[in-house]
């Protein structure tokens, strides 16, 4: 068993996802840590595969886990698996959880079978369900929770200008009174608005409620006598190209898989906490703030929103405690959690 801890990264298979992957391998400190891959089906990651055995990969404990988020059936039979391993001394406690996985769908719109929107199933819901159920498995005294964010979570950042996504006032505020539109997808719903821009927003509004994650899970860590320790904040990786785009039409795909690619690396080299980065870029971001070597950050790094290297003001509506609240008490409504499944005191 590796001393050091446990690295569970979920969407592993991605494009931002192997390209963190790809860093924790080649640095020895990094690959001494034990390695929870998960993926939506292993069976089919050999992306991943081919990064973990390639030439610039070192010894590295891990495995590549089955994890389908939007199934929260799914996501507490792998929960449970983790937490029996790590109360067995088979595997370290998790030093670190990052939650990368998303789903984006421009022009269409699907739904789980417990019908919510997947773009919010995917990105949020079954996210939030698994930290809490790991939390029990968490490093107590150095574990640090990394919400994967994106500039489309506030409607004011003038990053979402170029695509016009916001600019109706119909658009510019995200959450009301309750989580149901987000979650059911009857806002901006395809029917209601059928362009890419549709389903941007609704990506939006999936990391909306992420990053209203992070203060408020941070808030009732803090209140916690037994894992107060723990820290929660969240980084914007920039717009990369990645596989995430593959559900839009054929100008955006072809944009974002045959042209952004290169162009990505010349933006990067101008502007390196520009709007547009290179995959390299994000994963070396993501990696520092996962452990505690940006001096920007402190010792304990808490509630803090990053983009890139850099601190950034997370939403308006993410600072709002009353709705952070409602999101809270509408997601143990919809995930069933019960008090059994999670050790944070303050979890209802």
């Amino acid at each position: 068993m590796s001393g050091k801890g446990t690295i569970l990264l979920t969407g592993a298979n991605g494009g931002i996802g192997l390209a963190v992957v790809r860093k924790l391998v080649s640095q020895p400190d990094l690959a001494a840590y034990h390695g929870l891959y998960a993926v939506r089906d292993a069976s089919s990651a050999e992306r991943l595969r081919s990064v973990l055995g390639g030439p610039t990969a070192g010894p590295h404990p891990h495995d590549i886990l089955s994890l389908d988020l939007t199934r929260l059936d799914d996501v507490r039979k792998v929960a449970a698996s983790i937490n029996a391993r790590v109360a067995a001394g088979e595997i370290p406690a998790i030093r670190v959880l990052i939650l990368n996985a998303a789903y984006l769908e421009f022009d269409q719109q699907t739904w789980t079978p417990e019908g919510f929107d997947t773009s919010f199933a995917a990105s949020y819901l079954g996210h939030w369900l698994l930290t809490l159920l790991l939390l029990q498995s968490m490093d107590k005294d150095r574990g640090r929770i990394l919400v994967i964010g994106s500039s489309a979570h506030d409607t004011q950042d003038s990053r979402n200008n170029a695509g016009a996504q916001y600019v109706e006032k119909k658009w510019q505020t995200i959450f009301h009174d309750s989580t149901e539109p987000i979650a059911k997808g009857t806002w901006s719903s395809t029917k209601e608005d059928p362009s890419f821009r549709g389903g941007y927003r609704r990506y939006g509004a999936a990391k909306l409620c992420q990053v209203m994650m992070i203060p408020e899970l941070q808030r009732r860590i803090d209140a916690d006598p037994v894992l107060s320790g723990i820290s929660v904040l969240g980084i914007d990786p920039g717009s990369t190209p990645t596989y995430l785009v593959r559900r839009g039409d054929w100008r955006i795909t072809g944009l974002w898989t045959y042209i952004m690619p290169w162009l990505v690396v010349i933006l990067t080299w101008l502007w390196p906490n520009g709007t547009n980065r290179t995959v390299t870029k994000s994963a070396r971001d993501i990696i520092t703030a996962a452990f505690d070597s940006n001096p920007t950050l402190g010792e304990r790094p808490k509630a803090l929103y990053l983009n890139g290297e850099e601190l950034r003001e997370m939403a308006a509506e993410a600072r709002d405690p009353r709705k952070r609240e409602i999101l809270w008490k509408d997601t143990v409504k919809y995930t069933g959690l019960d008090k059994n499944e999670t050790i944070l005191a303050n979890w209802a």
